[in-house]
């Protein structure tokens, strides 16, 4: 983890929100987010874990782990999104910060968000699953827009004046 800027990192079992609500909602996304990657086969368990602080609960939370693969071709340190919108894990190699691995995560989700519209195959691209985890969202036009929205609200709130 040296590499990486985790001044803005708190350890997911100290995680605070602004009120009770913001805090449980937190909480429960870091949940998520544990049930998100150690659902992986590549992934054992959780060794560590920190939250960024421009996590908002019920909104999105980005989550940083160090993980204890099972195959040596896995990286042990990876970025997780989670929230209210569709779940992802993202390598920390061009991501040193959470705000980095936000916009990581918006830069790829707006690459399925394209090519649905394009009508190009999001067979290569990252996976775009259900807010829940519980399988892919069909590429459709409608699907795109929403995601869209979203992936534009985030930039709004939370990327602006991040570069």
């Amino acid at each position: 983890m040296s590499r990486l800027d985790h001044a803005s990192l708190v350890p997911c079992d100290s995680v605070k929100g602004e009120d009770p609500e913001d805090e449980a909602l937190l909480q429960d996304m870091v949940a998520d987010a544990r049930s998100y990657i150690t659902s992986f086969p590549w992934c054992r368990d959780v060794e560590e874990c920190y939250v960024a602080d421009l996590s908002v609960g019920g909104v999105v939370a980005v989550v940083l782990v160090r993980i204890s693969p099972s195959r040596e071709d896995v990286d042990e340190w990876l970025w997780l999104v989670v929230g209210d919108l569709p779940p992802a894990y993202l390598v920390t190699d061009d991501a040193p910060n959470p705000a980095a691995a936000l916009r990581a995560y918006v830069d790829e989700m707006g690459r399925w968000v394209e090519a649905v519209r394009t009508g190009e195959s999001t067979a290569e691209l990252i996976p775009v699953e259900t807010a829940s985890g519980d399988g892919e969202i069909e590429p459709t036009l409608d699907h795109a827009a929403d995601l869209d929205s979203r992936l534009q609200f985030l930039q709004r709130k939370f990327l602006k004046g991040h570069s």
